[in-house]
């Protein structure tokens, strides 16, 4: 999310309002979702928008991989055996931003798996482009310690879900079906 200022006689410059996302793409199977990228900046995008205060000045790191890859980290960080849709890990929090004042401060890191995305979004009858979106947003209200182990937690995760979904156009996604609440 970004906004342009006017800098007077000077060229206008850009003021980065939402969270800086670096995307790496590591599968190739993410080819068949050329837009990808675009998909995954404006559900990050649209997530902050709702939390504004929560990301002033954050970074997020986005990795675009396949099943194998995420089952290796599913293993290794959550002890779980076999590929998940997204994975979160929310960088440690610290008072202050230790990078330095001109530096964005880690909010953490998502991880989404393209066979297990696409898989899901054919057996629900949804559009793959909108089920990323939801994952997207999904992985960064993780990040900003959002969850769902808890009934309550996961209604307030969902609503949440649902409504920054609605601010950039894409229908409920849990209507008519229920998520795997392990990711």
């Amino acid at each position: 999310m970004t906004r342009s200022v006017s800098g007077g006689a000077k060229a206008d410059r850009t003021v980065q309002l939402g969270p800086t996302v670096d995307l790496l793409i590591e599968s190739t199977q993410w080819e068949a979702l050329p837009t990808a990228e675009a998909i995954i900046r404006a559900a990050i995008a649209g997530a902050a928008k709702a939390r504004p205060t929560e990301i002033s000045g954050a970074e997020v790191s986005v990795l675009l991989c396949d099943d194998a890859a995420i089952a290796a980290l599913n293993a290794r960080w959550r002890g779980h055996e076999g590929p998940t849709n997204v994975l979160s890990f929310p960088a440690p929090r610290s008072e202050g931003n230790a990078r330095g004042a001109d530096q964005p401060t880690p909010l953490g890191d998502i991880a989404i798996a393209y066979e297990t995305t696409a898989r899901e979004a054919a057996d629900h009858g949804k559009p793959l482009p909108d089920h990323l979106a939801h994952l997207a947003v999904h992985g960064f209200l993780h990040l900003l310690g959002y969850d769902h182990e808890l009934e309550g937690e996961a209604e307030r995760m969902e609503r949440l879900e649902r409504d920054i979904l609605a601010e950039i156009g894409i229908p409920d996604p849990y209507g008519g079906w229920t998520e795997d609440r392990t990711g």
